[in-house]
C-alpha cells in the first residue's frame, strides 16, 4: 500500500488532500460543536427542543447541496479547480466570522444561517473535490487517490466530531468554537495554495443560475453514459445505507447496548476505521487500475455483514444506568457487533472507492464535474428519503436491530437490481475471482492495452478459461470472439453472453453465423471498442502454440486497427483445458492457486500484423514453448 501513500508526497495530490481533509474536518467540528451546545445549553438559545434542532441543523446543512450542487458544477467546469478550491477556504474562514458573531449576539438564527454557509462550502468544493484528481492522476493512480480520499473523509468525519464535541464542553465562551473553526480553515487555505493548476475543460460555458433546470440538465449528462449513471446511484444508495447506520449510533449504544456517551464514539470509531481500511486495500486488491469487480463484493459483504448484525444485537444489555465502557467490552456479544461494524466498514471500502473512480473515469471531461455535482444532488436526495423511511419505520414500532436487517436485505435487492441492468459488473466479479481467488496471476505489459479507441487483442489459446483471465487483468471491457460451442457451458457461457462476447462457428458447420460474427466485429471496432481474438480457431490440446489462422488479416482489412499481442501460460494442464493424454508430461492437473501469467506486447500496426508476425510475437512474449 505504499504506493498510494506515496501520492500524499507529490505536489499533485498531497496539498489538495490536506485541503480536503480539513475541510470535511471543519464542517463536522461546527456543526456538532453547535449540536452539542444547543442539546445541553437550549434554554439560552431557543425554546425549541433539542431533539427537534439536532434534526433541524442537520437539514440546514444539507440544503445547500439541493440548491447549489449544480450551480457548483457548472463553476468548476468553467474555471480553473485549484483557484476555486482556494476561493472556497476564504469563504470558510469569512463563515467562521459569521459564526462567531452569532454565539457574541447569542443568536441562533445567525449560528444556523452560518451552518447553512458551511453547506454552501462543502457544495462548492464537491465537484472540485472529485473532478480535479482525474486531471492530476493517472488512471493507475485514480484507485489509491479515491481510497486516501474516501479514507481521509471518513477520518475527518470522525476527529471533527470529537473535536467539536469536546470544544462544546470545555471552552469558557462558545465564541471559541468559532476561533477554532478560523485556525482550521486558514490552515486549509494554506494547504491549497499548493495545488497545481487545473486548467477548466470548458472555459466558455455560460453559467446557468436555474437550480432545477440545471439539475436535470447535470442528471442528463450522467444518464449519456450509462454505466456512470448506475455507477452514481450505486454511490448515492450507499451514502443512504451508510448515514442510516450513522444515525442510529446514539440510539443504539444507549437502548441496545445500554452504553453511554463513549459507546457512541466506540461504534463511529470502528465503522470509521473499517471504512479507512476497505478504502486503502482496493488499490492492492484491484491491481491499481479501476476494478469495478469489487464492488459486487463490497455489496455482498454490506448485506452480509448487516444481517448478521441484526442477529447479534444483544437483548437485554440497557439498563437504567449506562454500562461504562470497560464492562461493555467484556460481553462477547458486543464484540460481534463491533466486528460486524468494522466489516460493514471494510466492505463499504469496496463498494464506494472504485464506483468513485469509475465515475471519474468514464464520464465526458467536460462535463465530469457537472456529473460529480448531479451526483452529489442524488447523494443529498438518497439520505434524506433514507433519513425519512428510517423515521417512519422506527415510529411504527420497528426495532432498530430489525432496521438494520431490512436495510441489509434491501441493500441485496439494489444490487441485484443495478448488475442485472449492468452486467459488466458482475462479470467483472467474476474473473476477479477468477484471477485473485482461483490462480495467481501475474502481469506485465497491461499498459500496452490502449485506454481509449478501438483495438484488436491476439492472444493464445490455452483453456477456457482465458477470456476470463484476459478480462479481468485489462483496465477496459473486451469483446471476445469465440466458438460458439463454449456459450453452451453452464457458467462461462452465461457470462460471455452477457459481456457482449461475439459467437462464431466454423464455415462448413455455420456459415451464416461466420460472417454475423465478422460483422459485428467491425461493428465493435467502429464504435471504439476493444475486441478479443484467438486466432489458432481452438484450445491447444499440447501446451504448443498452433498456426494463425487468416481471420485476423481480414478483420484488419475492414478495419485497420492497432493489434496487441498477447501471450497466457500455466493454464495448460489446468482443470479447464484440454489435455492430450499421450502429450501430457505430468500425471497430475494444474491445481487451484497456481502461478499463471499473461504477457501483453506493444501494439503492432495493423499494416504489419500479419498471421505469421503476430504468431511469432505472442511465441517471443510466451518465452518458451509450454
Amino acid at each position: 500500500m505504499s504506493g498510494q501513500f506515496g501520492l500524499l508526497r507529490k505536489k499533485r495530490f498531497g496539498p489538495f488532500f490536506a485541503t480536503q481533509f480539513l475541510g470535511a474536518f471543519n464542517d463536522n467540528l461546527f456543526k456538532n460543536a453547535l449540536i452539542v451546545l444547543l442539546t445541553f445549553h437550549a434554554a439560552h438559545w431557543t425554546t425549541l427542543k433539542p431533539e427537534l434542532l439536532a434534526n433541524l441543523a442537520a437539514g440546514v446543512f444539507i440544503l445547500p447541496f439541493f440548491l447549489f450542487s449544480a450551480t457548483a458544477g457548472q463553476l468548476a467546469d468553467k474555471y480553473d479547480k485549484a483557484m476555486l478550491a482556494r476561493l472556497v477556504k476564504v469563504l470558510e474562514m469569512a463563515i467562521m466570522g459569521v459564526a462567531a458573531v452569532g454565539f457574541f449576539m447569542t443568536s441562533l438564527s445567525v449560528l444556523l444561517g452560518a451552518l447553512f454557509l458551511l453547506g454552501c462550502h462543502s457544495t462548492l468544493f464537491g465537484p472540485v473535490k472529485y473532478a480535479i484528481m482525474p486531471q492530476h492522476l493517472r488512471e493507475d493512480e485514480l484507485v489509491g487517490g479515491n481510497a486516501l480520499i474516501e479514507a481521509g473523509t471518513f477520518v475527518a468525519i470522525l476527529v471533527g466530531t470529537l473535536a467539536g464535541g469536546l470544544l462544546a464542553g470545555s471552552v469558557a465562551h462558545p465564541a471559541w468554537i468559532a476561533v477554532g473553526g478560523f485556525i482550521v480553515a486558514l490552515a486549509g487555505y494554506l494547504a491549497s495554495r499548493g495545488i497545481p493548476v487545473a486548467p477548466p475543460p470548458a472555459p466558455m460555458l455560460t453559467v446557468n443560475l436555474n437550480p432545477l433546470s440545471e439539475t436535470w440538465r447535470n442528471i442528463a449528462f450522467a444518464r449519456q453514459n450509462r454505466t456512470v449513471f448506475l455507477s452514481i446511484l450505486g454511490i448515492s444508495w450507499f451514502w443512504l445505507y451508510g448515514a442510516l447506520f450513522l444515525a442510529q449510533f446514539p440510539a443504539y449504544a444507549k437502548f441496545v447496548l445500554g452504553g453511554g456517551e463513549s459507546s457512541v464514539t466506540l461504534l463511529l470509531a470502528t465503522f470509521t476505521v473499517g471504512i479507512g481500511v476497505g478504502s486503502m486495500l482496493c488499490e492492492r486488491m484491484s491491481g491499481k487500475h479501476v476494478e469495478i469487480g469489487l464492488v459486487p463484493f463490497g455489496s455482498i459483504g454490506l448485506t452480509l455483514f448487516g444481517v448478521d448484525l441484526y442477529f447479534a444485537s444483544p437483548v437485554g444489555l440497557a439498563g437504567t444506568t449506562p454500562h461504562e465502557l470497560l464492562a461493555l467490552l467484556s460481553i462477547p456479544d458486543v464484540w460481534r457487533v463491533l466486528f460486524d461494524l468494522m466489516m460493514l466498514g471494510v466492505f463499504g471500502g469496496f463498494f464506494i472507492v472504485p464506483l468513485y473512480a469509475l465515475v471519474q473515469l468514464r464520464s465526458s471531461p467536460e462535463h465530469r464535474a457537472r456529473i460529480i455535482a448531479a451526483n452529489n444532488i442524488l447523494n443529498a436526495l438518497f439520505m434524506v428519503v433514507g433519513a425519512l423511511g428510517a423515521a417512519a419505520m422506527l415510529g411504527e414500532g420497528l426495532s432498530m436491530p430489525a432496521l438494520f436487517g431490512i436495510a441489509a436485505l434491501l441493500n441485496a435487492v439494489v444490487a441485484v437490481y443495478i448488475y442485472g441492468l449492468v452486467p459488466e459488473f458482475l462479470l467483472r466479479f467474476v474473473a476477479w475471482l477468477m484471477v485473485k481467488a482461483v490462480y495467481r496471476l501475474r502481469t506485465s505489459g497491461l499498459e500496452n492495452i490502449p485506454h481509449e479507441g478501438a483495438a484488436l487483442l491476439v492472444a493464445n489459446h490455452v483453456s477456457f478459461a482465458d477470456a476470463v483471465v484476459i478480462m479481468g487483468a485489462s483496465p477496459r471491457p473486451i469483446r471476445f470472439v469465440m466458438d460458439y460451442r463454449i456459450f453452451k457451458t453452464p457458467l462461462l457461457g452465461f457470462v460471455f453472453r452477457h459481456c457482449g462476447a461475439i459467437p462464431i462457428a466454423p464455415t462448413k458447420e455455420d456459415p451464416v453465423m461466420m460472417e454475423t460474427a465478422f460483422a459485428e466485429v467491425g461493428r465493435a471496432l467502429a464504435n471504439g471498442d476493444l475486441v478479443g481474438i484467438f486466432p489458432e480457431g481452438g484450445i491447444t490440446r499440447d501446451g504448443e502454440i498452433q498456426p494463425f489462422r487468416p481471420g485476423v488479416t481480414r478483420i484488419l482489412q475492414a478495419n485497420p486497427v492497432p493489434v496487441v499481442p498477447m501471450a497466457l501460460s500455466g493454464l495448460w494442464g489446468s482443470f479447464f483445458s484440454r489435455i492430450d493424454g499421450a502429450a501430457m508430461k505430468t500425471p497430475f492437473r494444474r491445481g487451484v492457486f497456481s502461478d499463471i501469467a499473461l504477457r501483453v506486447g506493444a501494439p503492432v500496426p495493423a499494416a504489419a500484423a500479419t498471421p505469421d508476425h503476430l504468431h511469432a510475437k505472442v511465441l517471443a512474449l510466451r518465452g518458451e514453448r509450454r
